[in-house]
């Protein structure tokens, strides 16, 4: 049996994810940002160990969600899972930052630098993230008018460029990325094409299994099989500007 802590898992996915685990004989920790949402997701996740709160758009809660795991631990496993999609309009965060960034890009970096290290770390990104700007010159939107699917497809690039950083820097650890396809949820919208029911398998596999393809590190994947992420995450250089960018705007290393 594993312990894992799963963020952003009052709905969708996450929530999804969280159930599985559960059903599977594993102690799952919640996330949700405030003490309603807490409260209801443990009434729609029967079986959770606990839940965690706070708003991953504000720094100060989410250094305050990785006390309160680090308190709990240890951890086997944390699945970074929070985010917000593709139809955000531009919303400022009380650090300043874009609403986007905050959360799909800034949280996971805070929580996987906070959080005492587990075995597994899990990044959920999309296939958005290939028209991601590679550039990484302008994160938080200061320059260039908002857009919010192509900030999305930024912090969905971030995502993968953290885990392999990870799984570089971290030798120790597991760390992967997967997309989880296109999906009817809340955040997909519900014309979404692809296959709800497969979308939060990929997550636990890569979470608990030890199948031998699971247990791997730096790689990413779509439905427990391999696919290619775009070629510009494998840049050292590349993951390390993201990293320092992060540390800068947080004031929290990653350590190494």
């Amino acid at each position: 049996m594993s312990r894992i802590f799963v963020t952003g898992s009052a709905d969708g996915l996450g929530k999804m994810a969280a159930q599985l685990l559960i059903d599977q004989g594993h102690q799952v920790v919640l996330h949700a940002r405030n003490k309603l949402r807490a409260k209801e997701a443990l009434a729609a996740v029967p079986g959770a160990e606990t839940v965690a709160v706070g708003d991953m758009a504000s720094i100060a809660q989410t250094r305050d969600v990785a006390e309160q795991i680090n308190r709990l631990g240890p951890f086997d496993a944390v699945i970074h899972n929070v985010a917000v999609g593709y139809r955000e309009p531009r919303i400022q965060t009380e650090d300043g930052f874009p609403h986007v960034f905050a959360i799909n890009t800034l949280a996971p970096y805070l929580l996987t630098a906070l959080i005492d290290r587990p075995e597994r770390l899990v990044y959920l990104s999309s296939g958005m993230h290939r028209s991601g700007d590679i550039s990484l010159e302008d994160l938080t939107w200061e320059r260039r008018a908002w857009q919010g699917a192509a900030a999305y497809a930024d912090s969905k690039l971030h995502d993968v460029l953290l885990a392999f950083a990870v799984a570089r820097r971290w030798s120790e650890v597991l760390s992967n990325a997967l997309e989880p396809g296109w999906v009817p949820t809340k955040m997909g919208g519900a014309g979404a094409p692809d296959d709800l029911d497969a979308a939060h398998r990929t997550q636990v596999w890569l979470a608990v299994s030890n199948d031998a393809a699971a247990r791997v590190s730096g790689r990413y994947f779509y439905h427990l099989r391999p696919r290619s992420p775009h070629p510009a995450v494998f840049d050292v250089e590349r993951q390390e500007k993201l990293i320092d960018a992060c540390y800068r705007f947080s004031g929290v290393a990653l350590p190494t």
